[in-house]
């Protein structure tokens, strides 16, 4: 007996609404779903990057905040009484592993002497977008944290730290960054 295939259109979202990983339904346009969102976003946009990205070694650091980020995202569609359903959440030992990435990687860029203006190639510009993006996403969880929705703080210092560690990988995968004037 063979399987159904089974279909992206499941028709639940039909009426405006989603469900969480814990279970609950909420509105589509609901502040969580738009964090979400952003999460899926930041995840698109690492992966535009690590396609244009030149050295291996970015490649496989963009991979590794894209599999981070999906820490991310499950710990915002759970629920705070719901998060002994989540194997891993952003913890202290998450943003030491960043961090120890970040000064790795500090260390051995050349810091510019100047502003930098995106674009000097494209991995750079895709990271620097991504960069961005990642920002939208840590102010929209900065907004649930203090709407009371998610408790974890390590999160909003996790995210603030990626922006950081997104910025040296750009700088990274240029041969010279494009000063501003």
């Amino acid at each position: 007996m063979s399987r159904k295939k089974p279909s992206i259109t499941t028709k639940a979202g039909d009426r405006g609404t989603t469900r969480l990983f814990s279970g609950e339904e909420v509105p589509k346009h609901a502040s969580r779903v738009e964090a979400l969102g952003a999460v899926d976003e930041t995840v698109s946009a690492l992966g535009v990057a690590r396609a244009a990205a030149q050295r291996i070694e970015t490649r496989d650091a963009i991979r590794r905040v894209q599999k981070d980020l999906f820490t991310v995202g499950a710990e915002i569609a759970t629920s705070l009484d719901a998060l002994d359903l989540l194997s891993r959440r952003i913890d202290a030992a998450m943003l030491a592993d960043l961090d120890a990435r970040r000064d790795a990687l500090e260390a051995v860029t050349p810091w510019p002497q100047g502003f930098v203006v995106p674009g000097a190639n494209p991995a750079s510009a895709h990271l620097d977008h991504a960069r961005a993006v990642a920002r939208r996403l840590e102010r929209r969880v900065t907004s649930l944290v203090d709407e009371g929705v998610i408790a974890n703080r390590t999160l909003v210092v996790w995210l603030n730290r990626l922006s950081d560690y997104l910025w040296l990988l750009a700088r990274s995968e240029e041969e010279r960054p494009d000063l501003l004037d």
